[in-house]
Parts: C-alpha cells; sequence; structure tokens
C-alpha cells in the first residue's frame, strides 16, 4: 500500500488539534466538577463529541474522522493541558474506535456509524463468551477500569470464547481475545471508582450478565486482520492505546508547568525577599523538567513517524517498530509524572490546597503511570527486544 497515492480521508482531523486546545480551559475550569462527581461534566462530554474527538479512530467508511496516530496524540496532549480526566476518556474510548475496522460491516455500521454515538469498556479478558449453534455469544464477565462507561452508548469487554466445550487458543499457547460490543443500557455498572486520581474518568465497573449478543459484534484484534486498509490500522491496537495514554502523561506535565510558572511569579515563599522564580535552585529544576519533558516528546513523535512511514509505505509496522512505540510511550509517561511531581514539589506548601491545580496533576500523573501498557513492566519487554531475545509479541 503507497501511503503517498492515498488520499487524506478526512481533512478535518487535522483540526481538530487545534480544538482540543482551544476547549483545554473549559475542560480547566470543570475539572473541580467532574472530580466531585467522578464523571466528566455532562457540558463537557457534549462538547466533546460535538467537537468530533470520540471519532477520531473511527474508519472515514463509517462517517468517522480516521485521524493518523500522530494527530492522536496531540488531540489528547493539548486536552490533558486543561485537565487530565477528559483526555484520559479520548484516549481510551477514541481508540475503541478501532474496533469499526474488525468488526463485520453491519455491526461496525450499528455500533459506529451514528457519529453521535460514544464507544468504550476494557478490552481485559475478563469475560467468557460462549457461541452457540445459532450464531449467538453468550456472554457473563465484569470488567473493572471501564473509562467514560456512564456516558457511553456501547460498552465493549474482552472476552475468552468457547465453543462446543473448547477455548479457542492462539498459537503461543494462550487463549485468544475478542472484544465484544454491547449496548450500554443493557451492561450494569457497579459504582467503583473511588480513587487517588483521574476521579474525573468514572472509570467504574461494568458487568454482563448472561448478555446475548451476536457473533458478528465481536472480533479479535490478535487473531484476526482489520477490514479496513489504512494506516492507522495497521498500527498494533494496544500500541495505539499506550501512545495516547502517553499523550495523557505529557499533556498533563506541561500544564503543571504551565501552572508553576504562573505561580512562581507571583509567590513569595514565607522567610523569603525573593519571588519563588527568582530562586536559582527553581531555576535550574523547571530547566531539567523543561529538558527532560521536550526530550521524551521528541522520542515518541519520532517513533510514531518512523512507524507511520511503515505502515504507509508495506501495511505493515515491524515488532522491532512496536517495541519503539511501546518504549517511547512508557518513558513519555514515566518523564510526564516526574515532571508533574518537580511542579508540585516546587510549589510548596500552595500546592496542596484543592483549589491548586498542581495537587491534581500530581495525583493524574501518577495513575497514569499505572496503567498496564505504560507499567513498569514494560522495561522488560522492550528491553528483551533490543537484546535480541526472543519475546512474545502479542501485547505489543
Amino acid at each position: 500500500m503507497d501511503g503517498s497515492t492515498r488520499a487524506d480521508p478526512v481533512p478535518r482531523a487535522r483540526e481538530l488539534v487545534g480544538d482540543a486546545a482551544a476547549l483545554a480551559g473549559e475542560a480547566a475550569r470543570l475539572a473541580g466538577d467532574g472530580e466531585r462527581a467522578r464523571r466528566l461534566p455532562e457540558p463537557l462530554v457534549s462538547a466533546l463529541t460535538t467537537a468530533g474527538f470520540f471519532q477520531l479512530c473511527v474508519p472515514a467508511s463509517l462517517g468517522g474522522l480516521e485521524a493518523s496516530a500522530s494527530e492522536l496524540v496531540e488531540v489528547v496532549e493539548a486536552l490533558a493541558r486543561g485537565d487530565g480526566a477528559p483526555a484520559w476518556c479520548i484516549a481510551v474510548q477514541a481508540t475503541t474506535g478501532l474496533m469499526g475496522a474488525y468488526l463485520e460491516p453491519e455491526a461496525a455500521r450499528e455500533v459506529f456509524g451514528d457519529q453521535g454515538s460514544v464507544a468504550g469498556g476494557v478490552f481485559a479478558p475478563r469475560g467468557r463468551a460462549v457461541l452457540g449453534d445459532d450464531g449467538e455469544l453468550l456472554v457473563h464477565g465484569r470488567w473493572p477500569f471501564a473509562s467514560g462507561c456512564e456516558h457511553s452508548d456501547w460498552l465493549v469487554g474482552g472476552c475468552v470464547v468457547e465453543h462446543a466445550g473448547e477455548v479457542r487458543m492462539l498459537p503461543n499457547g494462550m487463549p485468544d481475545i475478542c472484544l465484544v460490543f454491547a449496548p450500554a443500557s443493557e451492561v450494569r455498572i457497579h459504582d467503583t471508582w473511588d480513587v487517588s486520581g483521574l476521579r474525573a474518568t468514572g472509570s467504574h465497573d461494568i458487568e454482563f450478565d448472561g448478555l446475548r449478543i451476536p457473533a458478528g459484534r465481536g472480533a479479535s484484534v490478535i487473531s484476526e486482520r482489520p477490514r479496513e486498509p489504512g494506516p492507522l490500522y495497521c498500527f498494533p491496537l494496544f500500541g495505539l492505546l499506550a501512545l495516547a495514554i502517553a499523550g495523557v502523561s505529557l499533556g498533563i506535565a506541561r500544564g503543571a508547568l504551565d501552572d508553576l510558572v504562573e505561580l512562581a511569579a507571583a509567590k513569595t515563599p514565607t522567610g523569603s525577599r525573593r519571588k519563588l522564580a527568582e530562586r536559582a535552585t527553581v531555576q535550574a529544576d523547571v530547566a531539567r523538567a523543561e529538558a527532560g519533558l521536550r526530550g521524551v516528546r521528541a522520542h515518541l513523535f519520532e517513533a510514531i513517524a518512523a512507524a507511520w512511514e511503515a505502515a504507509c509505505a508495506d501495511g505493515e509496522v515491524s515488532v522491532e517498530q512496536r517495541g519503539a512505540l511501546r518504549l517511547a510511550s512508557t518513558h513519555a509517561a514515566t518523564t510526564g509524572a516526574e515532571v508533574a511531581e518537580t511542579a508540585y514539589r516546587l510549589a510548596g506548601a500552595s500546592a496542596i490546597y484543592d483549589s491548586n491545580p498542581l495537587q491534581r496533576r500530581f495525583r493524574d500523573a501518577h495513575v497514569v503511570t499505572q496503567h498496564m501498557l505504560v507499567a513498569p513492566a514494560t522495561w522488560e519487554l522492550t528491553g528483551r527486544i533490543l537484546l535480541g531475545l526472543e519475546t512474545d509479541a502479542t501485547q505489543l
């Protein structure tokens, strides 16, 4: 596939980065309301939907934006500069739109054809789907961390599939994972989201309790190939989600430095005659944080550009490139949290008040690092590839 001859499906996607930056201020203003309600405020969800952010990864053939990987990350980053919670919901729910490239056409139109519809859920295989002779899946399962479930129209759960008493397996000996969609009205939400950070994401548990779902409304992103030909669908789904998560971290960190610069220009610490910004130690720490943030951002977008070029030219992203994407994502998430922590520390006692966004940035940034796709174990996974060792690349 030659990306140079393929028309840009939706030029509108490029405009969304500017739209996200414009909406960041509103996200920051509503952040406190979201924290208290433990869900995104309805006016913000409406604005995100109207802007098209939930459609970023939906195929153009379904009316979606089919944005590039870099555009997805930039949108999320710009939103997170205002507040991490809406950016996190877009990172998770926009990438759910990738499934529009895998589902059978009729099911894909049903789930993603309405541009005002929002899909979300959990990819982890915590459910069990029994395929019957009638072509339906009988699904039981409960999944934690279903970000944005309360404003979703469709919810997905990862399942192990069983047919005629046999579990569908992969060549590596692990069960295949089928992602199954159900209308949100049929899914039970358990109120569990009492957490330290990203509180406004409303990432409660969801449960499919004996739901009967057409088999066409489920697909595997591991054993099946996408039906859509674009370079976006050559990227591994888990890898693209990791990139979006990294974008959240970059935006939170940038917002934290914004907050610190504003505070440091106005605050005179107790017992001092100089503004916080005039202290040499503060200057040096801010410079180091800025250098670290710019460095990981450049690393991330360099890895994205190389993989995108390969996807456009060859229709494939190699294992080495997938490892590079995950390495850059984990590095960005880790460094982003360090930068947010530096800003929080330098702000002193001012940062502990709810009225100061730095306390929220600090908490949110450290919750980001706990996601399995950018958690410490990914250093081992990518390190094996760098060392030339045999590596199970399924989760890449």
